[in-house]
Order: structure tokens, then sequence, then C-alpha cells
């Protein structure tokens, strides 16, 4: 399973392009290359949106744009961050900063589509950047009116291809193979996973050159190092959870003990002989 993945990506966008800026795991260089392929056969709209924007810059897949002269929504709820994001917006006229959490409910004010609809942004822009840690799968299926190119969408890449599975307040965040369905509802094609997926729109993927076998078998561009840290991080969290009320558990006893002790030691020296 390794031995295949690895000689995979070899051959695909996550081998040889992969390059951070300001992105964590090489997101800024496939999405130059994916522009790139595409601006042979179609004009770029140069705008682009991204939500769980924080200041703008970290961690982001799209600011290495924002810096080449894009237009950019960036969206923030949260008052802090937005703040921070407002510094960075003194130095980038070209980004429109908005103070929101974004909605999955498309009749809400909070959607994304009517969010939009007040910032002029263009039908087919070029890049959607979803990190939010929670409803991204369901915020991007309620996106209608809008069609970006290039979709870059955060996962639960715990759960390898075949579960699928949506989020919950319990559960944050969607599955692989839960992704990929929606995206094939909304006509988009897999090109790449680091721990986002990265999806283009079909009428793109000639222009992109993806190999029929991963039109066909999405999976294979399936990371399983990113299967293997998540599932590890999942661990990780739940030994410290369980350790932390293992602790806790305790020394709600020895209290407990400690008290009873000191109730038994009263009662004798209290007891007459």
């Amino acid at each position: 399973m390794d031995s295949r993945n690895n000689y995979v990506n070899k051959r695909t966008l996550n081998h040889k392009f992969l390059d951070n800026i300001w992105s964590q795991n090489g997101e800024d260089g496939i999405i130059r290359e994916l522009l790139a392929r595409i601006e042979r056969d179609r004009l770029l709209a140069q705008y682009v949106v991204e939500f769980g924007a924080w200041d703008g810059r970290h961690l982001s897949n799209t600011f290495a744009l924002v810096e080449k002269g894009y237009r950019a929504v960036y969206i923030e709820g949260d008052k802090e961050k937005y703040l921070e994001l407002l510094k960075t917006c003194q130095s980038y006229i070209n980004i429109h900063p908005i103070n929101k959490f974004v909605s999955d409910d498309r009749e809400s004010e909070e959607s994304l589509d009517l969010i939009l609809k007040e910032t002029g942004c263009p039908f087919n822009y070029d890049v959607l950047s979803i990190d939010i840690d929670s409803a991204d799968l369901d915020i991007w299926e309620s996106h209608r009116l809008y069609k970006p190119k290039i979709v870059v969408i955060e996962i639960d890449s715990s759960f390898p291809p075949g579960i699928e599975k949506r989020h919950t307040s319990g559960m944050p965040g969607s599955s692989f193979t839960s992704t990929l369905k929606v995206a094939s509802q909304k006509g988009y094609t897999l090109v790449a996973h680091t721990g986002n997926m990265i999806l283009v729109g079909n009428e793109y993927v000639d222009s992109i050159g993806l190999e029929q076998r991963f039109i066909d078998d999405p999976t294979l561009l399936f990371n399983w190092f990113w299967y293997k840290l998540e599932r590890q991080s999942t661990l990780a969290k739940k030994y410290r959870t369980y350790k932390a009320l293992l602790i806790r558990k305790v020394n709600e006893a020895r209290v407990f003990l400690r008290a009873e002790c000191t109730s038994s030691k009263k009662y004798l020296k209290m007891k007459p002989e």
C-alpha cells in the first residue's frame, strides 16, 4: 500500500511541485503549477477566496498569489484574528477583509454565496481555500452560485479511502471519500492530496494533463503519509485525554479517601470507651 503510494507520488503534482511560501504542506507550489497550466488555455480571473483566513498570511494557501497582485476575499470570524487581518490589509489593498463566520445554510446571510455576492467576486474565480476545522465540506457543498477553478479543502485524513464520514459536532471534519463524493456531484476532479484535497473543475482537467488512471481511480492519489500522521495524532490525543481523565479520577479518589480517613479518625476520637 505504501510502496504503491510512493510510486504514484513520483508521477504526480504531489511529488514534483510541492513548495511552501506561506502554505503548510506544499500547496503554494501545486496551486502555482495548476494556474500556469490552466492559463495556457483559459483566462484567469486573478481572484481568490479564503476563509479561516486568520491574519491573511499564517499558513495561507492563497497569500502567495495576493503578493503577486491577485485580488482576494479573506473571511475571518474570530474578532482578534480579524484585527490581525486588518493590519495585513494596510499593506495589501487588494484584500477585501470580512469579519464573519461562514454558515453552511444556503439561506443564511452568512452563507458563502451571499457573502461573496456583496464583494464583486467573479463567478469563476481562481482559487477557493477552506480551512475551518469543522464544516468545511458542508459549506463547500452549499456554495452553488460560483464555480472556482481550484478548490483546496481540509479533510480528516485519518479515515482512509472507502469510509464515508461527514462533520459532526463530536467528530469534526469529513473524510476523503465523502469529500470525493461531493466533488463529483459538483463537477470537480482530485489532483493532489496534501492533508488537504486539491481539486479542479472538470473543464480544466485536459489543461492540467492529469493521467487518465488518476481520473478513473482518484483513490490512487490518497497519500498514506497523512493517514499515518493523523492516526498517530488521533491516538496521541486519545491517549492524552484518557491519561488526563485517569489522573483526575485518581486524584479524586485520593481526595475522597483522605476525607474518609480524616472523618474516621474524628469518629474514633469522639467514640466513648
